[in-house]
């Protein structure tokens, strides 16, 4: 068969024009093509290719200079061409250059497999002896819409509506059809798309534009002319939905074993679609196994990207244990676990996981040998089989810190052969963990499934960080940076900053393969969600990398960044003094400030002379990690504690002062230095002139708000293009904190969701965001698992909740306190009423509203206090999600307050 495409292309001197062949499945690149060209502008290619009546070949375009691709189409979603004419010999194709359009968050499979479902499917074969081929997106379309031809020529219904040639949509949004041009009269094509209804005999919609006109080239028998169109607009309003934010772990019902299950999400998509909701969004659902302690009920702080944890199987989908006095003792154990308030995280994790044993002992044998188990271990063995291993290794050894385990301290490649074969004895050791992730895997695309048939978008979420002692660390190494910590700067819920522990991404190295690592992260998240949120966009800017000696987040500085010289310093008019700005800032008066009573104490026990009226740290007490080594010390011994104040405020002065400098050097580059964040408010910065001051006012904003500007921009746009490409899941991002101008310039350029809350305002000059003013491409929200409930947030601070009564609602008097349900419902309805794509509200704030519903004490609802890195993860939802949907009232209750948000 002979193919020739054609494309419109302004190219500059040296650019070359590639035609990529690609799988239909694995989206790779199977063939490359260079194309041809006289004049830079129309690109030619022709091919001669074997392809089977009834086949599809996909394909994109690309730009090389010197044989480096420079720049690509759209990836989401490339060209298709049907081979549907069963006559044909010949098909010349005429394309445009697909780039990422501005409503690409239509060709997401939350809008093409839940919000605006349809069913897609093959263009017929046809016997024409001569074909024109139409080709259009039109992703406005709704579930009940479908795309329809009418136009001028008897073919195309001599713009007959009720003649209108119905149209196939062979990939989401985009429609086709093949025209029989044998006999047709002229060479011209007039012609419109319009929007049919499927469920009511309603008007069709029109395509907002002037009539189409194609003038048809010479054609003979056996030929096929493709036309690939601009996209159709219709008079269609953008979709507006609203959804409920809550974790896994914290669902209840009836049948729960003392933590929410995957079958608990199954009961929680039902609630979300009957009270008119399209969206369920859960943090993540990741193994994060490594003391098998409560600590490790920190949901971000994953040992695998791809594993699933275990504390989410839902038992009631396996079969019974044969044993009846197991059976019984579990059941007793169970209710007694799912009556508790909040999660006993040990007790249902060692409960679950002798379960588990028990049941993979029984049918673990025959399960491993099914079909099924073997599709998804085919499937899963690049990630499944290290991960297996590190598991038995962790359990072995007793520990998770892999640099510990004798022989094994990083993944051996070697070792995969053993561990896939099922005669060998280390394939038994780690069998169980397959069982357990095949379990986990049916289950929760189970529940994936289940909420698409519902029109529900699951939405997950993806953690900035990973576990430095984890099972991806251990396998890729190379990826991670183990010197140093992820965190993030101070903000207004933690002033010491944030310390997350975990390991920085070496992105040079995963850049020269392409962000594999990402991309395959993203893909395996597609197997369960239609949406997700990326945790801390900013850190594919830059992250707050954290000393490894350091244990608040005060010592950091953004990496990749670029620090300044001592020369740029000096530019600003700033004196440099190395010693005094880059060592802690230690004299008497600042010990006195901090310790009071006990700072002579201090002075003998912790610090030295420096020279006149300086102190500098004791080796021994020199950095923080030692200091907290010495604070655990001494809280084990148990003795009476030889300070007036608090050890506990003894070991929080020791980092105070510690952190206590001017400029940080940087981690790579010694002879460069970062401003230290927030130091305005510490002695070192006291101490200086008022004219120094200035000087170093005027820096720190240059350098936190200007300088890395470009830079940032320019390494996010290295990562962030491959992984929103690498799926069709609508990308969102939490893009809070300390955020530069060039994060909103990606965002929009990637068409990434922002997350807007009205209490964090982005616009720095108020106090409250103008909820008006959202963009459309948002999710709109009140509060997060790292934030105050709506509740919390009002009642904790007066003051505020006063502003906001007054200034934002309007009312006048005195704030009502505790808050009372109308108001809940009054802030609730105008977020709905916003113009964000999505509203996604907390579970605890939507029941803020039902007095008799909501939990009476609202301060057990808070999921996480980000500035205890120690916080025991363990809310849980106090109703079941049963009498949840047998309430009525509730249903219909919400249902009409959504609906007047204008949300379905």
């Amino acid at each position: 068969m002979n193919l020739q495409f054609n494309i419109d292309y302004q190219t500059s001197y040296g650019d070359d024009l590639i035609l990529n062949i690609i799988d239909n499945e694995s989206r790779d690149v199977v063939a490359k093509y260079r194309m041809n060209t006289a004049d830079g502008i129309r690109w030619t290619c022709d091919l001669r290719r074997e392809a089977k009546p009834e086949a599809a070949i996909c394909y994109y375009y690309s730009v090389e200079r010197n044989g480096s691709e420079t720049q690509h189409e759209w990836l989401v979603e490339p060209h298709m061409l049907d081979i549907s004419a069963a006559k044909g010999v010949r098909y010349v194709v005429y394309d445009h250059w697909i780039a990422m359009p501005e409503d690409s968050y239509l060709y997401s499979s939350a809008f093409t497999e839940c919000i605006s479902r349809r069913r897609h499917r093959d263009l017929p074969p046809t016997d024409n002896s001569v074909t024109v081929t139409l080709k259009v997106r039109a992703p406005q379309l709704r579930s009940n819409h479908r795309l329809a031809v009418v136009g001028a020529q008897h073919v195309l219904g001599t713009w007959q509506l009720d003649k209108a040639k119905p149209m196939v949509e062979h990939q989401p949004n985009e429609w086709t059809i093949d025209i029989n041009a044998a006999g047709m009269a002229g060479d011209t094509l007039e012609f419109k798309f319009v929007a049919t209804d499927e469920n009511q005999d309603l008007m069709p919609l029109w395509e907002t534009q002037d009539n189409r006109e194609i003038t048809l080239p010479p054609m003979k028998t056996g030929d096929v002319v493709v036309y690939e169109l601009n996209q159709a607009f219709f008079p269609i309003y953008n979709m507006k939905s609203a959804g409920t934010l809550v974790p896994v772990f914290s669902l209840r019902t009836d049948g729960s074993f003392g933590v929410g299950d995957f079958g608990d999400l199954c009961r929680m998509i039902d609630w979300v679609n009957v009270t008119g909701q399209r969206v369920l969004q859960i943090l993540p659902i990741n193994d994060t196994t490594t003391t098998k302690t409560w600590t490790d009920s920190y949901p971000y702080s994953c040992i695998s990207i791809f594993a699933l944890h275990p504390q989410y199987a839902d038992l009631r989908q396996l079969p019974p244990l044969d044993n009846e006095s197991d059976s019984k003792r579990f059941e007793t154990l169970r209710r007694e676990l799912n009556a508790l308030t909040q999660i006993d995280y040990e007790r249902v994790n060692r409960a679950k996981e002798e379960y588990l044993h028990l049941l993979y002992e029984q049918e673990g044998k025959a399960v491993l040998a099914s079909q099924e188990f073997k599709d998804f271990f085919d499937d899963s063995e690049h990630w499944l089989v290290p991960y297996a291993q590190y598991c038995m290794l962790r359990d072995k050894n007793g520990t998770a810190d892999f640099t510990l385990w004798e022989n094994n301290t990083t993944w051996n490649e070697a070792d995969r052969k053993n561990l896939t074969n099922q005669r060998s004895k280390a394939y038994r050791e780690v069998a169980y963990f397959y069982y357990v992730q095949f379990v986990l895997d049916r289950q929760m695309r189970r529940a994936h499934d289940y909420a698409r048939e519902k029109g529900v978008v699951l939405k997950g979420d993806i953690p900035i960080g990973v576990n430095r002692h984890g099972c991806d660390v251990w396998q890729e190494p190379r990826y991670f940076n183990l010197n140093g910590q992820a965190g993030a700067p101070p903000d207004d819920f933690s002033v010491n900053g944030q310390n997350w522990g975990f390991p920085t991404y070496n992105w040079d190295e995963m850049l020269t393969d392409g962000c594999r690592w990402w991309v395959c992260r993203f893909r395996n998240m597609a197997k369960y969600f239609d949406a997700y949120r990326i945790d801390h966009v900013l850190g594919f800017f830059r992250i707050w990398e954290i000393p490894a000696d350091a244990v608040h987040g005060l010592l950091g500085h953004f990496a990749p960044s670029l620090g300044m010289t001592r020369e740029e310093i000096e530019a600003y008019g700033l004196a440099w003094q190395e010693q005094l700005f880059t060592e802690p800032f230690i004299t008497d008066w600042v010990l006195d400030r901090v310790f009071h009573e006990d700072a002579e104490a201090v002075r003998r026990e912790f610090v030295e002379q420096a020279g006149y009226e300086r102190y500098r740290m004791k080796e021994q007490y020199a950095t923080q990690r030692k200091v907290e080594q010495w604070y655990l010390a001494e809280k084990a011994k148990g003795e009476p504690g030889r300070f007036s104040m608090p050890i506990e405020s003894v070991r929080d002065g020791l980092y105070a002062i510690i952190s206590n400098v001017l400029f940080v050097r940087d981690h790579k580059d010694h002879g460069r230095f970062h401003p230290r964040i927030s130091v305005q408010f510490d002695f070192i910065y006291e101490s200086l002139y008022d004219s120094d001051k200035y000087f170093f006012n005027r820096l720190y904003n240059d350098y936190y708000y200007r300088r890395n500007n470009q830079f940032w921009y320019q390494e996010a746009m290295k990562k962030l293009p491959l992984l929103v490409q690498a799926t069709r899941m609508l990308v969102c991002a939490e893009d809070l904190g300390m955020v530069p101008d060039c994060v909103p310039w990606v965002m929009n350029e990637l068409r990434i969701l922002s997350l807007e809350l009205q209490s964090m305002p982005k616009d720095t000059h108020v106090r409250f965001g103008r909820l008006d003013d959202n963009p459309y491409r948002s999710v709109c929200t009140i509060s997060s698992h790292d934030m105050p409930t709506l509740r919390q947030w009002w009642d904790d601070d007066e003051s505020r909740a006063q502003d906001y009564f007054n200034s934002v609602l309007r009312r006048d008097g005195a704030a009502p306190h505790p808050m009372p349900g109308w108001l809940a419902y009054d802030i609730i309805a105008r977020h709905l009423a916003s113009p964000s794509m999505l509203c996604i509200l907390s579970i605890q704030d939507w029941l803020a509203i039902y007095e008799n519903l909501r939990l009476a004490d609202r301060n057990a609802e808070r999921i996480n206090i980000p500035a205890n890195p120690k916080h025991y993860w363990r809310y849980r939802m106090h109703l079941n999600i049963e009498d949840m949907l047998g309430n009525g009232d509730l249903t219909a209750s919400m249902t009409e307050m959504i609906r007047n948000g204008g949300r379905k």
